[in-house]
């Protein structure tokens, strides 16, 4: 898992946040997009759970929403959607061990110009993400499986180890973030 930065504030505050997240959970929601991007889209769509799923004893409720993005959300801990720019993120708030992602072709192409970068999501707060560096076609062995990250991490695993085993064929992405990363750790 990469911690790329041009800046060392930067990587100081996303350990910062990392290690914040072991501390306190936080009533939080999971946010899965189906957007009229069906090619980045769909690929995981069977991965996400029903809307408005709660877990209880995690403070964690599930929103799977037909839309391409929302706006002025605070309590971000899961973020997944398939569209190349993801809009009205400046208006969004992490939690502490927040992973957010989008399903590109080159979301980890850190500097990449045709679509967002998976720097992106630690920019605007997200402590950890994936992005493909090349092509990846749209299968689904070679994206984060919501489903598999999720239950990982509840079970109390870091970032690392919950997003590692979310992703079957990792030959063609970057993990970035802060990987020790445990919100639901006890």
């Amino acid at each position: 898992m990469l911690l790329p930065t041009n800046f060392i504030d930067l990587a100081k505050n996303l350990i910062d946040k990392g290690v914040l997240s072991a501390f306190k959970t936080n009533e939080a929601t999971a946010y899965f997009f189906k957007t009229k991007d069906k090619t980045r889209s769909q690929p995981r769509e069977r991965f996400y759970p029903p809307d408005l799923t709660k877990l209880e004893q995690k403070k964690l409720s599930f929103r799977t929403i037909n839309a391409d993005s929302i706006e002025d959300k605070k309590d971000i801990m899961f973020y997944f959607t398939g569209t190349k720019f993801v809009k009205g993120l400046e208006t969004l708030s992490f939690l502490p061990g927040a992973v957010a992602d989008h399903l590109t072709s080159g979301g980890g192409m850190l500097y990449n110009q045709m679509q967002m970068s998976s720097l992106k999501w630690r920019e605007v707060g997200a402590t950890g993400s994936y992005g493909a560096v090349s092509e990846p076609c749209n299968f689904w062995q070679k994206i984060p499986n919501p489903q598999v990250l999720i239950y990982n991490y509840l079970q109390g695993q870091t970032q690392m180890e919950a997003y590692w085993k979310s992703v079957y064929w990792p030959h063609q992405g970057l993990f970035i973030g802060e990987p020790l990363a445990a919100p639901y750790q006890n």
